[in-house]
């Protein structure tokens, strides 16, 4: 992976009425893709725990409709 660049934003701070510019280093390339990845792990988790949960609410009613509705949503989750 190519090393990124090392952004600062400079911000002036208006307690100090122009005084002093305070510089402010961007998150790091790697921190903000760990972070989208765990993001994204969690909310797949959720809804596919939804997903189960409902799916086994529809079983236990007899509701074959809900039943293929849900089955539908719930593919992406079964494809590894």
């Amino acid at each position: 992976m190519r090393k990124q660049k090392m952004i600062y934003v400079l911000r002036r701070d208006p307690d100090y009425r122009g005084r002093e510019i305070t510089a402010k280093r961007e998150l790091s390339f790697g921190i903000r893709l760990a972070s989208r990845l765990m993001l994204d792990e969690l909310t797949f988790e959720l809804n596919k725990e939804r997903l189960d949960r409902e799916i086994n609410t529809a079983i236990d009613n007899n509701d074959r409709e809900e039943f293929q509705r849900l089955s539908i949503a719930y593919q992406p989750y079964t494809w590894e």
